[in-house]
């Protein structure tokens, strides 16, 4: 998948399914590194996206709780 067809997709989830997402590739992340561990394959690509692509996340999540707390400061 392409960075601007990800990005994308994840600016149209809502903050639970970003916070799920973190999860899950936080979850990856791990197995990942317990692969490159054991020395199992060349996983050091796959680390690398999964750290990019946790802190796009991140990101977001924090851009909404932002939001959202600005909102509920004018409210």
């Amino acid at each position: 998948m392409k960075r601007r067809e990800q990005l994308d997709q994840l600016r149209e989830m809502e903050l639970d399914e970003l916070k799920e997402q973190a999860d899950s590739l936080k979850e990856s992340l791990f197995r990942l590194k317990f692969r490159k561990s054991l020395g199992v394959g060349e996983v050091v690509t796959d680390i690398r996206r999964e750290k990019k692509t946790l802190a796009r996340v991140y990101t977001l999540i924090r851009q909404r709780e932002a939001e959202a707390k600005v909102e509920s400061a004018e409210a």
